[in-house]
C-alpha cells in the first residue's frame, strides 16, 4: 500500500485551493520576516513554532484589513439592512486556514513557507491555530452571500473546558485560550457600552428609570469573517467585561485594596468562563444589552440618502435591522429591547410592542424539556427588577409556569411572542415544534413558525479539511460546487465510472492512513488502516444513544471471541465528545467507553478485528482530521430527540455512509442520497410515541434477546471493571429501569443493520458507489442554502453574488 501525500506534495495539484503566483509568494515571505522581527521582535535563532504562526497569521491578516474597511464603508454609504446573529457560545476552529482559502491564498502560503523554512511544514499541520466562531459555517455564507451581517457574542477568557482522560475518567482542565494573545481580534474600546444589573425601578408620570444599579463595562472585540473571493469581510464581536473603574487610592491607603480587587473580579467574571445559575443569567443579559445599544449606535449613525446626520425614528428599525435569537440565550434581548425603546426612546408601548416583533426572530435548538430555559423569578426579580416588570407586561397572565412551588419564566416562550418568526433546524423538527412542544403557540399564530434545515459551509469542511477529496470532485464537475453545492448532483453520472470509483476510495484511504499515524502517535494503539472506521463524535448525553453504540461493541467483541476462526470485517470504532461537568451519567458513559476499550484492545484473540478508542478533548480542529477518514457515521439519536445535527452532514459531505435513526437531518440526508444508500434503522417518531403510550419494558427486551442479555450481565458483573464490579451499576440501573431514551428497544434492529454495513463493507466497489450517491446528495446541507432562506424567508434580505472590488482594484 502507498503511502499518503503529504500536504506539501499536494500543493501544486490541488486546484482549488488557487494559484501560487511568484509575486505572491515573493511577497509573503517578506511579509512574514517582516512580522517575525518587527511584530513578534523575532529572529529564526529564538523562533518557536507559535511565533511562526503568529508571523503567518499576521501576514495573512495583512490582506484582509483593506477589504474588511472597504466592507465597511460599503454598508455605511449604502445603508443595507442589517442581520445580526447573536449566540452565547462560540465553539473555536481554526481561522488561519479559512482565511487563506477564503482569500485564495493557500497555495501561495505554502510555497512561501516551504521556501522560509525549508521544510514541507505547511499551514495544515502545526503553523494552523487560532480560532474562529461556533457559527462559523453561517458567518462563512452570510459574507459569501454578500449580506450586511455581524455575530455578537461573549469573548471568553476560559473556553468550555479542555478534556483529558485519566484512568479512563474525564477530568476537565481550564481552556486558556488567550494566554498568547490572538492575532485575528482587535480591540474597540471606543465602542465600550456600560451594562446595568440589579438595582430598583422607580415609576414617575414621564417614565420608568431603572436606579441604583450596579455597572459592568462590555469592551468589543471584532474579528474578521471573509466571504469565499468576494473581498467580503463581515465582523463578529465578542464583548469582554471590564470594571467600570480603577482603584483608587484611598481604597489602598485604608486597607481595603483587596476588596476592591475582588469587587474588580466579580464585574470581569461576567466574560471569563461558561457557568451556570446566576452568572449565567448575568451572562445573557450582559450580551444583548451590549449588543442592542451598538445596533441602535450603528442605525442612528448610518448614512441615509444623501444626508449624514443622525436618525431619530425608531419606527424605521424592522427596515434596517434583523435580529436572530439562536436559541434561548439571547431571550432577554426582546425585554431588553422594549426597555430601550419605552423606558429611554419615549415610545409608546404599542409602537414598541410592534418595532421588538418585527425585529427580532428566534431559532429553537431542542426538543428536550429539560434543555428549555426556565429561569426563577426571584433571580429575575433581583438581578433585572425592570425586565420582570416588562415580561409580566408582555404577557398577561404573567409568563412564568410553577415547578417545585418556585415561579419561572419559561425564555422559549418569552422569544416567541416576542418574534415575528419561529424555526426549527430541521424538518421534522420543526414539525415536532409545531405538534408538541409550542403546539398552543402554533395554533394561535402558525404562520409564525417555520423550518430552516441547518447546513455546513463546503470550504472549511471539504475545500479545507478534505483537499484530496474536493480535487477528484473538481477534476470531474469544475469547482463551482465550493459556492454552489448543488453542483454536486453532477456526480451522479459518474456513480459507475470505474476510475472516478477509485479515485474516491484512494481519497478515504489516504485520509485513514494519516489519521491512523496520528491515533497511534496519540493513543498508542496500533490501528489496522484497512479496517472500518466507525465514528460517533458529539456531547456525550443519553439522547445521543452512546450507550447503543457501546452495547454492540460488546456484542461484536462477544461474537468474535465466539467465533474467532471466522472471517469478519475489522472495524476501528471511535467515540469522542465532551460531557457536561456536573452530568454524572455522562462522565460514566466515557468510562465505561474506555473500560470496554482497555478489555478490547488488549485482547490477543481479538487482535486487530476490533479496537475501540475514545477521543480525547474532541473539537472542531480533531474534527477535521477524524470526518475525511471516516467509513461511518454513527447518527444513532432515539427518534424525535435530535433538532438536526450538523456532524452528521459533514460526515455525509466527506464520503462517509450513515447509520442513523429516522431523526434530525438524516431524515432529509435519506431523501437526498436516496434511502438505500444509507443504513436506516429503529423506531420512528410515531413508533417512539406509540411505545410512550403503551410503557416502555426494558426488561421484555432483557430477557427476549441472549446477546443483549449477555452485554448487560457482563457490564453490570464486572467484566470491563474487574477491580470495581459494582462500577457500573448506575448505568445498568438506567439501562434497565429509567431509560427515557429507549435503548433497549432499538438493540435489535441495529444490531441487524450493523451487519449489513458489514457485509457491504467487504465489497469495496459497491460500498463507494453508495458514497458517490452521498456526496452527489449533499446540495441541500451547505450552509449558504440555509442562509440565504433565513434571509429571503425571516431577515427580508436579498443575498448577492457581487465581488466586491479589491483594495488594490479601482472603484
Amino acid at each position: 500500500m502507498s503511502r499518503p501525500l503529504s500536504d506539501h506534495e499536494k500543493r501544486k495539484q490541488i486546484s482549488v485551493r488557487g494559484l501560487a503566483g511568484v509575486e505572491n509568494v515573493t511577497d509573503l515571505k517578506n511579509n512574514f520576516n517582516r512580522h517575525l522581527h518587527f511584530t513578534l521582535v523575532k529572529d529564526r535563532n529564538v523562533a518557536t513554532k507559535r511565533d511562526y504562526y503568529f508571523a503567518l497569521a499576521n501576514t495573512v491578516r495583512d490582506h484582509l484589513i483593506g477589504r474588511w474597511i472597504r466592507t465597511q464603508q460599503h454598508y455605511y454609504e449604502k445603508d443595507p439592512k442589517r442581520v445580526y446573529y447573536i449566540s452565547l457560545e462560540f465553539y473555536m476552529g481554526r481561522a488561519l486556514q479559512n482565511t487563506m482559502v477564503n482569500l485564495a491564498l493557500e497555495n501561495a502560503c505554502d510555497e512561501a513557507m516551504y521556501q522560509v523554512m525549508n521544510t514541507p511544514i505547511g499551514v495544515r499541520g502545526g503553523l494552523s491555530g487560532g480560532k474562529h466562531g461556533r457559527l462559523s459555517c453561517f458567518l462563512d455564507s452570510m459574507a459569501t452571500l454578500g449580506l450586511a451581517a455581524y455575530g455578537y457574542g461573549i469573548r471568553y477568557e476560559f473556553g468550555i473546558f479542555n478534556q483529558k482522560i485519566v484512568s479512563g475518567w474525564q477530568v476537565e482542565e481550564a481552556d486558556d485560550w488567550l494566554r498568547y494573545g490572538n492575532p485575528w481580534e482587535k480591540a474597540r474600546p471606543e465602542y465600550m457600552r456600560p451594562v446595568h444589573f440589579y438595582g430598583r425601578t422607580e415609576h414617575h408620570p414621564d417614565g420608568v428609570k431603572w436606579v441604583d444599579t450596579q455597572v459592568v463595562l462590555a469592551l468589543p472585540y471584532d474579528t474578521p469573517v471573509p466571504g469565499y473571493r468576494n473581498n467580503v469581510v463581515n465582523t463578529m464581536r465578542l464583548w469582554s467585561a471590564k470594571a467600570p473603574c480603577e482603584f483608587r487610592l484611598q481604597d489602598f491607603n485604608v486597607g481595603g485594596y483587596v476588596e476592591a480587587v475582588l469587587d474588580k473580579n466579580l464585574a470581569e467574571n461576567i466574560s471569563r468562563v461558561i457557568m451556570g445559575k446566576e452568572l449565567r443569567l448575568k451572562q445573557e443579559y450582559f450580551v444583548v444589552a451590549a449588543t442592542l445599544q451598538d445596533i441602535i449606535r450603528r442605525y442612528k449613525t448610518s448614512k441615509f440618502g444623501s444626508m449624514e446626520a443622525v436618525r431619530t425614528d425608531l419606527d424605521g428599525l424592522p427596515n434596517k435591522v434583523a435580529i436572530q435569537l439562536n436559541d434561548t440565550h439571547p431571550a432577554l434581548a426582546i425585554p431588553e429591547l422594549m426597555r430601550v425603546l419605552v423606558d429611554e426612546e419615549m415610545l409608546t408601548w404599542e409602537n414598541a410592542w410592534d418595532i421588538c416583533v418585527r425585529t427580532c426572530a428566534y431559532t429553537n435548538h431542542t426538543v428536550l424539556p429539560e434543555a428549555l430555559e426556565r429561569w426563577p423569578i426571584d433571580l429575575f426579580q433581583q438581578l433585572l427588577p425592570r425586565h420582570l416588570e416588562i415580561i409580566y407586561e408582555i404577557n398577561r397572565p404573567p409568563p412564568y409556569s410553577s415547578e417545585g412551588g418556585q415561579k419561572r419564566v419559561n425564555m422559549a416562550h418569552l422569544c416567541i411572542v416576542g418574534s415575528h418568526a419561529v424555526n426549527g433546524v430541521a424538518r421534522i423538527h420543526s414539525d415536532i415544534l409545531k405538534a408538541t412542544v409550542f403546539k398552543d403557540f402554533y395554533e394561535m399564530d402558525p404562520y409564525k413558525f417555520q423550518n430552516k434545515t441547518n447546513g455546513i459551509t463546503p470550504r472549511r469542511w471539504l475545500v479545507m479539511c478534505n483537499p484530496g477529496l474536493a480535487e477528484v470532485i473538481a477534476e470531474r464537475i469544475g469547482d463551482d460546487f465550493i459556492r454552489d453545492l448543488d453542483q454536486l448532483k453532477k456526480l451522479i453520472k459518474f456513480v459507475n465510472d470505474d476510475a472516478f470509483i477509485r479515485d474516491v476510495a484512494k481519497v478515504k484511504q489516504e485520509n485513514k492512513m494519516k489519521f491512523a499515524v496520528h491515533l497511534e502517535e496519540h493513543y498508542k494503539v496500533k490501528i489496522n488502516p484497512n479496517s472500518m472506521f466507525d465514528l460517533q463524535v458529539k456531547r456525550i448525553h443519553e439522547y445521543k444513544r452512546q450507550l447503543l453504540n457501546c452495547l454492540h461493541i460488546i456484542t461484536f467483541y462477544n461474537r468474535i471471541k465466539k467465533e474467532p476462526n471466522k472471517h469478519w470485517t475489522p472495524r476501528t470504532i471511535m467515540i469522542g465528545g465532551k460531557a457536561a461537568p456536573g452530568y454524572h451519567t455522562a462522565k460514566m458513559i466515557i468510562r465505561l467507553i474506555t473500560a470496554i476499550g482497555e478489555i478490547v484492545n488488549n485482547d490477543p484473540v481479538v487482535g486487530d478485528r476490533l479496537k475501540v478508542i475514545f477521543l480525547e478533548n474532541y473539537r472542531v480542529t480533531l474534527a477535521e482530521k477524524a470526518i475525511p477518514a471516516a467509513d461511518l457515521s454513527e447518527q444513532i439519536s432515539t427518534a424525535g430527540t435530535e433538532a438536526s445535527g450538523t456532524g452528521n452532514m459533514k460526515f455525509m459531505l466527506n464520503g462517509a455512509l450513515t447509520i442513523g435513526t429516522m431523526d434530525g437531518a438524516n431524515v432529509e440526508m435519506a431523501e437526498e442520497a436516496g434511502e438505500d444508500n444509507l443504513f436506516i434503522f429503529g423506531m420512528r417518531v410515531d413508533d417512539v410515541e406509540a411505545m410512550d403510550r403503551k410503557g416502555y419494558n426494558a426488561l421484555e427486551y432483557y430477557n427476549r434477546i441472549p446477546e443483549l442479555k449477555q452485554a448487560i450481565d457482563q457490564i453490570a458483573g464486572g467484566f470491563f471493571s474487574p477491580k470495581q464490579p459494582d462500577l457500573f451499576k448506575d448505568i445498568v440501573s438506567l439501562l434497565m429501569y429509567h431509560d427515557r431514551f429507549k435503548v433497549f428497544a432499538d438493540y435489535g434492529d441495529y444490531i441487524k443493520c450493523q451487519e449489513k454495513v458489514s457485509a457491504l463493507y467487504k465489497n469495496a466497489k459497491e460500498w463507494t458507489k453508495k458514497v458517490i450517491y452521498n456526496i452527489a446528495g449533499c446540495g441541500k446541507f451547505s450552509s449558504d442554502r440555509t442562509i440565504a432562506q433565513y434571509a429571503r424567508e425571516i431577515w427580508g434580505m436579498e443575498p448577492s453574488l457581487e465581488k466586491f472590488p479589491a483594495p488594490d482594484e479601482k472603484r
